[in-house]
């Protein structure tokens, strides 16, 4: 082989080296992190988005649950949807903290969340307390949606109950794990059940 042949060959690969080094930093600008990756995965159990689950279905876990708020999931659903966080998310909240409505403080301040008292709101036990569920409803949405979600930027239920049920005062990891597995148990159920 000539020289003059092999500075040509060099050449060529040179110019395929400088294109893929040019291909390799494109990919590796326009390749999304693994944060935007979980934000944009369907299963990262990220708060804000459209319904996954039914009125009809909310009203069924509830009912079937003997919750005193069983015939309110029109309620529970529609107030999701305004606010832009799933209901299932509220509904999981609501078993965790009071069996849906069954137990605890829930029972007598009708709140979806227990959230502690704070100036301007009615209280009871160092709870909010509300005149029906549907006003504990659109207080828990509007908490997770302005303050969590607007304000502190937390998106998914791992970031959120860090904050909502600290680990000085709960076992976080188990918070987390009951929410998203109550979620998944709803979701899979109901699109299982309505695939066929």
């Amino acid at each position: 082989m000539s020289v003059k042949r092999l500075l040509i060959i060099f050449g060529m690969l040179g110019a395929l080296g400088a294109l893929c080094s040019v291909f390799l930093l494109l990919i590796a600008l326009l390749w999304p992190t693994s944060s935007e990756l979980a934000l944009a995965s369907p299963n990262n159990y990220a708060v804000v988005r459209r319904p996954t689950i039914t009125a009809a279905q909310i009203n069924s876990v509830l009912c079937r649950a003997g919750s005193p708020a069983c015939g309110t999931g029109n309620a529970l659903y529609s107030l999701g949807v305004r606010y832009g966080i799933d209901p299932a998310y509220a509904l999981a909240f609501f078993q965790k903290e009071s069996t849906f409505g069954k137990y605890g403080v829930a029972r007598s301040n009708l709140g979806l969340g227990n959230i502690r008292c704070t100036p301007g709101y009615r209280c009871r036990y160092g709870f909010r307390a509300y005149r029906s569920w549907v006003e504990g409803y659109a207080d828990w949405y509007r908490l997770i949606r302005y303050q969590y979600v607007n304000y502190w930027h937390l998106l998914t239920i791992p970031q959120i109950v860090r904050r909502y049920a600290p680990s000085v005062e709960n076992n976080t990891v188990g918070y987390i794990q009951f929410v998203e597995h109550s979620v998944s148990t709803w979701r899979y159920t109901w699109h299982g059940r309505h695939k066929k």
